[in-house]
């Protein structure tokens, strides 16, 4: 499984006046040193992880391939961390150059002006002939997963009223299940990219969720995610919830933060989120059980299977104060809730909107840090494995191939072409190269002789 996430920027003036750069000039100064180093804006780094610079100057992130969720964190931290840095270089730059303002990255999903950007999840998964209706069955999970695993969205209505949210996403979806991605923006994109043995895998694309700032969350939505999936692949049948329009539940279970908006089911009758999730949550929960999977699971999968049961809990009860320091939505809400007490601003007003992006701020002017170190944040890795992730892949995938092998090519400044399943050496008199096609594979004869050649 990996993460991939896009990232808003912006170059903030610093007395008020205009931006004095605008997001494609301010992601250009943010790219300037991979591009002198890669001589690209798209790379893939020595800790397996993808960096480029995607359409609309949105700078973007793609974890390595982890099988573990606390791996999985720790590089999607990473990103943040590689991110930030390469901000305050060019914030530097800014200001050697005498530029009158600082560049911020933020781990949202839309702008003010209404445009939306992704964060997209990938689960392998094995490839059978019944796929689409496998998958169709968790579209009413994904629907109200934002009800424990959104991150808050101050959103303005038709009417103009700004209303507090579960979801910065639920408006943004427009089809359940397509292989289009941008112009009709699904929950699952069924592009057929597996990125591995097209003969046995399948490459699950899940475009719904929002751009987490809190471990907790991130690691729940994944978790549960993948605990049906658990399910599915082992020909277990999840309950029977189909949605007659899963748009409007999507937008409707965003907006209201009871939790029981009325979702119409397709063979007749209403649900509501709770409910929803409720029952996949028994439904994963007993699966796993009776395989004896509970008692396998590490620390960090048995905590956030129990942060979902609780999420839905805290929300079944209104009582959000219950997973405040764990769940984004939450979270947020108290941290402008205990703002507009003590200034009486309302949601509508701007300071309350940039407190908003400051809890999305990964560099030096957000609230992240500040929050994680104060506890009102949880952290579930440790700042030092994020650290280490920068630079070093996870160890039981894939990408501990992809790892060596460009550092061994760039120690020796050697070219070489790399993507998710392919490494390739280039030579003046041919190229050789090596493919990947196996995600879980750590040893590799044909990498090791690269790399022999590389370093010989």
């Amino acid at each position: 499984m990996g993460i991939e996430t896009e990232y808003g920027i912006t170059c903030a003036a610093q007395r008020g006046t205009r931006p004095p750069l605008d997001a494609e000039e301010s992601a250009q100064r943010l790219f300037a040193p991979v591009v002198a180093v890669h001589r690209s804006t798209n790379t893939f780094l020595e800790n397996g992880s993808r960096l480029y610079l995607d359409v609309g100057a949105h700078p973007e992130y793609a974890t390595a391939e982890c099988d573990n969720i606390d791996d999985l964190l720790a590089h999607d931290r990473a990103g943040e961390l590689i991110f930030a840095r390469l901000a305050k270089r060019a914030n530097e730059k800014l200001q050697d150059d005498g530029v009158p303002g600082a560049i911020h990255l933020l781990k949202n999903n839309v702008d003010s002006e209404g445009h939306s950007f992704g964060c997209h999840e990938n689960y392998m998964v094995h490839r059978r002939p019944d796929y689409r209706q496998r998958i169709a069955r968790l579209i009413p999970f994904f629907v109200t997963r934002q009800i424990v695993a959104g991150a808050g969205s101050l959103h303005r209505g038709e009417d103009g009223q700004v209303r507090y949210e579960f979801s910065q996403r639920s408006h943004q979806m427009w089809e359940a299940i397509s292989s289009a991605s941008t112009r009709s923006r699904p929950m699952i994109n069924t592009r057929d990219e597996p990125h591995a043995d097209a003969e046995l895998y399948r490459r699950m694309h899940v475009i719904v969720g929002d751009s987490n700032i809190s471990q907790a969350t991130t690691g729940l939505k994944v978790a549960a995610t993948e605990a049906l999936l658990t399910l599915v692949e082992e020909g277990a049948i999840l309950p029977d919830l189909e949605l007659a329009d899963p748009m409007h539940a999507i937008r409707i279970t965003g907006a209201d933060l009871s939790g029981r908006a009325n979702l119409e089911l397709a063979s007749g009758g209403l649900t509501d989120p709770i409910s929803v999730q409720q029952r996949m949550y028994e439904a994963a929960l007993n699966h796993l059980d009776r395989k004896g999977y509970l008692a396998e699971l590490d620390p960090t999968r048995r905590y956030l299977l129990e942060l979902w049961e609780r999420a839905i809990d805290a929300v079944e009860r209104r009582d959000p104060s219950a997973i405040a320091t764990e769940i984004d939505w939450a979270a947020k809400l108290a941290l402008l809730t205990r703002y507009r007490e003590r200034t009486g601003a309302k949601l509508c007003d701007t300071r309350v909107a940039r407190l908003d992006l400051a809890y999305h701020d990964i560099t030096e002017g957000g609230l992240r840090d500040r929050m994680e170190e104060s506890g009102l944040l949880r952290r579930v890795i440790a700042p030092a494995r994020a650290t280490a992730a920068m630079t070093t892949p996870p160890h039981t995938t894939r990408a501990a191939l992809r790892g060596r092998f460009l550092a061994a090519a760039r120690q020796a400044r050697r070219d070489v072409a790399v993507d998710w399943s392919t490494l390739r050496l280039m030579e003046a008199n041919g190229n050789s190269s090596a493919v990947l096609n196996d995600p879980l594979a750590t040893e590799n004869p044909e990498v090791e002789a690269l790399i022999e050649e590389i370093t010989a």
